[in-house]
């Protein structure tokens, strides 16, 4: 105890003795930081390693591969589980009474006369009790397997245990797949190897083992060795890039390497988006039930279209996935992407694309090329018609524009010869109304030029506007649409937009994984955006068409097709195909389509969903369109058996006042009959909400049933 009565900190120990006084400590020097302040650490690469190496099986169109497990084509007959449990248990004791039977004598000793033939007496009666006991005790043992294993097979005890034995747990259990051998691990990058590219294939599996890898960075990488494997590149060129960069290497031209944000699971792998879970419905195919829905895209090259009412799931569901997924592939150099909707529609966040036309907004950083940036009037005429006046066009699958089309190839064609460029939408509609000063200045400087073919093209044009059937007028309305405030400074020239005021996009940059986004002014301008809308999808087709590099996917994405479907649209759609595009269009009912359009339409598309709350006509529609299948149809008669005797009369009034009903027999008949895979009527009342049927077809002709697919999960 201190002199204060306080008990020293040190307890019963004795005080440390002090040190003489020498040099100050020095303090060690603190660890160099691995990483600058503040940021978090760099993580290491097993979630990209376990990724890269998950399986992927090949599986149908549409199956979700990413960790997919093949399920038989047919279902296996499923034993109830009450009646198979019942069965194993009556088995058991009938295999017990018989065993008791035999034991105690009741059903006599013949059972041990194979012992007595077979084995020599002096084994049976020799003084040696363990000998003995061994053969005797050995013989019982070998009678009980034999019970054992008869009723077992009458009982299925072998389906119990597969059902709720090890086997389950085991399958119930997490599976480890064993790690890859070098040879087969795709982090080492062994295409790179074999093609002598040591260093570089070194360079990215290091990166990818410390975490520096992301997934768009190896599909980026992988299409840009597919470059060189073809000969676009050269194997200097990529190796030197990639032992500059790493991972960062073949950087898409915006510099991303992954989007702000993502929505749905992307597997860049195998290029798929998961939209959902095929219901376990008996209307789907076994081998799909309970398995990821996913869309890539070879299935998108065959194009999509949606249907479904308001609050169906459209655009959350199908469309901003899809858009998302785009996006990752034009980060990676695999696709170029054009999404158009209304603004405000929720198709992802604005830093998701490298351009965003705001039509209609002054702000809007990029304008939309009336003309498409092409240099031809005709071309640019036939585009322009079928933007203004392709729903005006017979509907039939024949019809087309052609009267619009010269109409304005006439007014096109002397403008551009005389000005280098072709005209603003206030200039065309000037021209289409007939105004004598733009047409006598135009006639003016045609004939100062000495152009006579393009005077004969405006005579014609004057000629043809005192004619009751004219469409010019019906042209000069259309662009009037345009021609509002709410559009000036918009729909500048491509190639001859020279004053800097503007920053026009043209969809001639398909050639580049571009990301595009196009917001329509549908508030306020429903008309204006139906003719933009026509605009894209027919630049759209006319673009994809002459691209030098096909190998690039192109697709368009429309939020909102009402309005677009025309003849000329679904022949464009039908030639996708051929040149590695596609298109996703949505629709709220085929009634927004015209109605000789809707059986092209749904013929022209490979990829065809119904979504929740479709009108039974509608329904009518996919049902032609999907058709019908041979089924087993099982047709079962209860037929009431009449007793003749006292005694079954006497049991059948016993089985009725038991059971409560008469004692019947049972028939049952078996036959093929054909019917629809999905009527009117449940495609209109029997999809729950949050759910859709959807058919697939690849752009190698592989199909997909109509599947029942929960959007939700």
């Amino acid at each position: 105890m201190d002199s204060d009565g306080t008990q020293d900190a040190q307890g019963t120990h004795a005080r440390p003795v002090p040190r003489p006084a020498g040099p100050p400590d020095v303090p060690a020097m603190p660890p160099r930081p691995t990483r600058a302040p503040g940021t978090a650490p760099l993580p290491d690469g097993s979630a990209f390693l376990a990724w890269v190496r998950a399986p992927r099986p090949e599986a149908a169109p549409g199956v979700w591969r990413f960790g997919y497990r093949p399920r038989p084509a047919e279902e296996p007959e499923q034993i109830p589980t009450r009646q198979l449990l019942s069965g194993a248990v009556i088995a058991f004791l009938v295999g017990w009474l018989i065993w008791s039977l035999l034991w105690n004598g009741y059903l006599g000793g013949w059972w041990v006369l194979p012992l007595e033939l077979f084995t020599p007496d002096s084994w049976r009666h020799s003084n040696d009790r363990i000998g003995n006991a061994f053969l005797w005790y050995g013989y019982y043992t070998l009678i009980a397997l034999v019970i054992m294993i008869g009723v077992g097979r009458l009982g299925r005890w072998s389906e119990v245990w597969r059902r709720y034995g090890l086997p389950a747990w085991r399958r119930a259990a997490p599976v480890h797949e064993r790690p890859p051998t070098p040879e087969e691990d795709p982090a080492r990058w062994n295409q790179l190897r074999a093609a002598g590219a040591t260093d570089a294939a070194d360079r990215l599996a290091a990166e990818a083992h410390a975490g520096l890898m992301r997934d768009v960075d190896h599909a980026r990488i992988t299409r840009a060795w597919q470059g060189v494997r073809s000969g676009r590149h050269s194997l200097a060129t990529f190796t030197g890039a990639v032992l500059k960069d790493g991972a960062a290497a073949c950087l898409h031209p915006s510099g991303e390497r992954d989007l702000p944000g993502r929505l749905a699971r992307h597997d860049l792998v195998t290029g798929q988006v998961r939209l959902g879970t095929t219901a376990d419905d008996p209307r789907n195919p076994y081998a799909y039930r309970g398995t990821g829905l996913a869309l890539a895209p070879e299935l998108l090259g065959t194009s999509l279209l949606a249907i479904g009412p308001a609050g169906s799931g459209k655009t959350a569901g199908v469309v901003w996935p899809l858009a998302e997924s785009l996006c990752l592939h034009a980060l990676a150099g695999r696709a170029a992407v054009v999404v158009v909707g209304a603004a405000g529609a929720g198709l992802g966040p604005v830093d998701a694309y490298d351009v965003v036309v705001r039509i209609g907004n002054p702000e809007s950083v990029y304008d939309l090329d009336l003309y498409g940036g092409t240099t031809d009037p005709d071309e640019a005429a036939a585009v322009l018609a079928e933007a203004l006046v392709g729903d005006l066009a017979d509907p039939h699958p024949g019809g087309d524009s052609r009267r619009s089309t010269t109409v304005l190839a006439q007014l096109l064609g002397p403008f551009r010869a005389v000005h280098g460029r072709f005209p603003s939408v206030p200039e065309l509609r000037q021209l289409l109304d007939g105004s004598p000063g733009s047409l006598g200045a135009l006639r003016k400087a045609l004939e100062d030029s000495g152009q006579e073919s393009l005077l004969r093209e405006l005579d014609a044009r004057e000629r043809q506007m005192g004619h009751p059937g004219d469409v010019g007028g019906v042209l000069a309305d259309r662009v009037a649409l345009l021609d509002r405030p709410a559009f000036a400074g918009f729909f500048e020239s491509t190639a001859f937009d020279t004053s800097g005021r503007s920053r026009p996009f043209s969809l001639r940059a398909l050639d580049h994984p571009v990301r595009v986004r196009i917001d329509l002014p549908a508030r306020g301008h429903a008309d204006a955006s139906r003719i933009l809308a026509r605009l894209v999808l027919a630049q759209f087709t006319a673009s994809v068409a002459v691209r030098e590099d096909r190998s690039l996917f192109a697709c368009l994405v429309l939020d909102d097709a009402t309005g677009v479907v025309t003849p000329e649209a679904v022949r464009g759609i039908q030639r996708l195909r051929s040149g590695n595009a596609g298109a996703v269009l949505t629709l709220r009912t085929l009634d927004d389509a015209p109605r000789p359009l809707r059986g092209p339409l749904l013929g022209a598309i490979g990829c065809r969903m119904a979504l929740s709350g479709l009108t039974p006509w509608d329904g009518q529609d996919f049902a032609e369109v999907w058709g019908k299948e041979w089924i087993e149809a099982r047709d079962v008669t209860d037929r009431q058996i009449i007793a003749e005797t006292p005694a079954g009369k006497a049991v059948h009034m016993l089985r009725r006042v038991i059971t409560g009903n008469a004692p019947t027999a049972r028939a049952v008949t078996v036959r093929q009959v054909e019917r629809e895979r999905w009527s009117a009527s449940e495609l209109a009342h029997a999809v729950p909400p949050g759910h859709a049927v959807l058919s697939l077809t690849s752009v190698r002709g592989e199909h997909a049933p109509p599947l029942l697919v929960d959007l939700r999960g």
